[in-house]
């Protein structure tokens, strides 16, 4: 077997599929590894510490789409090389199907096998596979990080002889892996953290961490079985305002994490909240590439409205390539071994593992 990857769009993406530690992980497994020339070197990894660890290079990216039996990438592959895959290949990844799906069904009907991993089941058994949560937990310690940098004022409280300066008050609004990474880094930093969610399951982790969390009536009824939050009522939409909008009066830094899976980012924070923050405040938006929580949020732009800053980016995650390369391997390899049969080397898709049918796009 012949597991391959090639290397990203480093324009829109910085991180790879296979670090050298998982290479060798892959070896050990029964499969021959095969990589683009130069396929880790923007990261500082060299050809030649994958090479040590067993690993086939290839100039010529058709060849290695061509002979491998999987291939691991962040996304789809682009139009041309997507073309290049033929029955009985498996293409593992974060395949997008809710956008993506006119070109799924494409080569699905080539009996190409497609595996999107943000489909996992949030079950334990799936926890080590778990890309949605690995690359989450980083991108809400990057977006506290980022809003900091813009804020023009120190985080924590600070007592001179010349006076004090108070703690930042910061707001995390959707407390799932990312807003939770995020509570706890704004915490550690030394700020005032409130959070608020619709899953009233969030309360417990949100106060473990040192948050005080945000409660709107009704927020036990939003989340699904599958744990993830659902979209809100009317009625809940606009308790949820009003709670907001007087929240943000004295808030500082907002990070907004809201998402709900194949939908357009809901707009939690409106025009006339914004109106109504304190000039120099910042709003990170880990939303924008589904449109944004906020009225004005554009990806990879720095908006200012009456003095505030919001902002967002289409790929947080290019800011930490090596880290969020490092953990998506890892969840990789983990799916992969789960798909692989050691004893006859070869995948088997068992329907009957919930891991296997649920991310299998049909």
């Amino acid at each position: 077997m012949k597991i391959g990857s090639v290397l990203e769009n480093q324009k829109i993406e910085k991180r790879i599929s296979i670090t050298p530690e998982i290479a060798k992980k892959y070896i050990s497994l029964g499969f021959d590894v095969y990589l683009s020339e130069n396929y880790g070197v923007h990261l500082g990894i060299s050809d030649e510490e994958y090479k040590n660890t067993g690993v086939k290079f290839s100039s010529d990216e058709k060849e290695i789409i061509n002979i491998s039996n999987v291939i691991v990438q962040l996304g789809l592959l682009p139009d041309d090389k997507s073309l290049l895959l033929k029955e009985d290949q498996t293409l593992i990844g974060v395949l997008n199907p809710y956008e993506n799906r006119k070109k799924l069904d494409e080569l699905s009907n080539k009996k190409i096998k497609l595996f999107s991993l943000e489909l996992l089941p949030r079950i334990t058994r799936a926890q080590s596979m778990d890309i949605l949560s690995s690359q989450a937990n980083l991108a809400g310690y990057k977006a506290v990080i980022e809003s900091f940098a813009n804020f023009e004022k120190a985080i924590p409280m600070m007592m001179t002889a010349a006076g004090t300066v108070p703690a930042a008050k910061i707001l995390v609004v959707g407390a799932g892996v990312a807003g939770l990474q995020a509570i706890a880094t704004a915490k550690r930093m030394g700020g005032i953290v409130f959070a608020t969610d619709v899953r009233m399951a969030s309360k417990e982790q949100v106060e473990s961490l040192g948050g005080k969390f945000l409660t709107v009536d009704g927020a036990e009824n939003l989340e699904t079985e599958g744990g993830y939050a659902k979209e809100a009522s009317d009625d809940f939409k606009k308790k949820q305002e009003e709670l907001l909008s007087e929240t943000l009066r004295k808030i500082d830094i907002v990070i907004c994490t809201a998402l709900i899976p194949g939908k357009k980012a809901p707009i939690i924070i409106k025009e006339n909240m914004i109106n109504n923050m304190q000039a120099g405040s910042v709003i990170y938006d880990l939303a924008a590439i589904q449109g944004g929580n906020t009225a004005f949020t554009k990806a990879d732009e720095i908006i200012e409205k009456n003095g505030v800053k919001i902002m967002g980016e289409s790929n947080i995650l290019n800011k930490l390539p090596v880290s969020a390369s490092s953990l998506y391997a890892k969840n990789m390899f983990n799916f992969v071994e789960n798909l692989f049969d050691k004893e006859n080397k070869q995948l088997n898709i068992n329907l009957e593992d919930e891991i296997i049918e649920k991310t299998l796009i049909k």
